[in-house]
């Protein structure tokens, strides 16, 4: 069985954060591995508090596993702090990781900051070089670059500077145009995927894209068929969502 490993924050409701991307290895038969960064109080409808996992658990947890198992392929969500950032790539080159897909997470879905201070500049200056598939939202591209995506053309002009910072391929996710839900996948040429934008607000869609895209990669897919096939995944379960609290929907992963 190929195995695939989630380096996230922990989220109680399992709609995001490394309990969604177990959810997601499972459901294409990969065995999960995970890799606590943060714990997080929170729910369907906000993020109350984030305790980061210390430098030296991290290490541990890190250490101890890929000393034993080397996944296939490995995704990073929720990091929040320096140390968490700075551990992580120096693993990745002791243990020459490779297939791995960035979701750099910045903000929740309720507005709340899941980085320290300092934390986003470090994940583009000391991950980015070694990703396979970078998988910003269309805020988070804008952070990141300073362009204003407000269509595809801004989509574009983001996705080229996002591309010289060292990611071999970037996918920005445009599900927060108002229109339609437009993907751009940049290898060096630009790829739109669209779908239709399904009304409401959902927990985790990022989480799942993003683990969807590295279990596809553990199984051997390429790159865009990952993407064209994890778009189609999340945008179903979307369709099945469910809603067990008083915020925002769950995907049904």
């Amino acid at each position: 069985m190929k195995t695939a490993l989630t380096i996230a924050g922990s989220d109680p409701t399992g709609g995001a954060g490394l309990q969604a991307d177990l959810k997601v290895f499972r459901a294409y038969n990969i065995h999960g591995l995970s890799v606590v960064s943060a714990l997080t109080a929170q729910n369907t409808e906000s993020v109350y508090s984030i305790t980061p996992v210390d430098k030296e658990n991290i290490e541990k947890q890190l250490t101890v596993l890929l000393s034993d198992i080397k996944p296939d392929a490995f995704k990073i969500g929720m990091l929040y702090s320096k140390w968490a950032v700075e551990t992580v790539s120096e693993n990745i080159k002791i243990y020459s990781l490779s297939n791995l897909v960035i979701d750099p997470v910045s903000v929740s879905s309720s507005g709340i900051s899941l980085l320290d201070n300092g934390t986003f500049d470090l994940i583009k200056n000391l991950l980015f070089p070694f990703s396979r598939v970078i998988t910003p939202n269309i805020y988070e591209s804008s952070v990141l670059t300073g362009v204003v995506v407000e269509n595809v053309d801004g989509m574009e002009q983001a996705a080229r500077a996002l591309k010289k910072m060292g990611p071999e391929i970037v996918v920005i996710t445009g599900g927060h145009l108002d229109e339609i839900a437009i993907d751009l996948y940049y290898d060096g040429e630009f790829h739109l995927l669209e779908s239709e934008k399904i009304k409401g607000e959902y927990h985790g869609t990022g989480c799942a894209f993003s683990a969807s895209v590295t279990a596809l990669l553990a199984l051997g897919h390429a790159p865009l068929e990952c993407v064209r096939r994890s778009k189609e995944f999340v945008n179903n379960a979307i369709k099945k969502a469910y809603h067990p609290g008083r915020g925002m929907s769950l995907l049904n992963l």
